[in-house]
């Protein structure tokens, strides 16, 4: 089991902010198409975090044009170019999942002062 913890500490992050529940984050990836890549921005809220140390996931919605968006983000893996924090929000909640059913300002998390 050391040899696994060894090998995971190696494809850790350090460059990444401290990440909460409920903050409204801007994730920039690398998504590559044919032979091109690009960085696109996902711009959202924090719902949910999951897993420990290389397997660490982040569950980021927005809602784009009415519809509901959810892209679950592996925080360590190469295809994050950088993670920026917007904003922090004020929750009461380890997971957000509830925002799914909710619209328009029923669907905003205060913010953090």
């Amino acid at each position: 089991m050391d040899l696994i913890k060894e090998i995971e500490q190696g494809q850790l992050r350090t460059d990444l902010p401290e990440l909460e529940i409920g903050s409204y984050v801007r994730v920039h990836v690398n998504i590559k198409e044919g032979n091109r890549e690009r960085v696109q921005v996902f711009e959202g809220t924090i719902i949910s975090k999951k897993g420990t140390s290389s397997r660490e996931t982040v569950t980021v919605r927005r809602v784009s044009y009415g519809v509901g968006v959810e892209r679950v983000f592996p925080i360590h893996s190469p295809i994050i170019n950088k993670i920026e924090i917007v904003r922090k929000g004020k929750v009461r909640r380890a997971k957000l999942y509830y925002l799914r059913e909710r619209v328009g300002k029923g669907a905003k998390v205060k913010e953090k002062i």
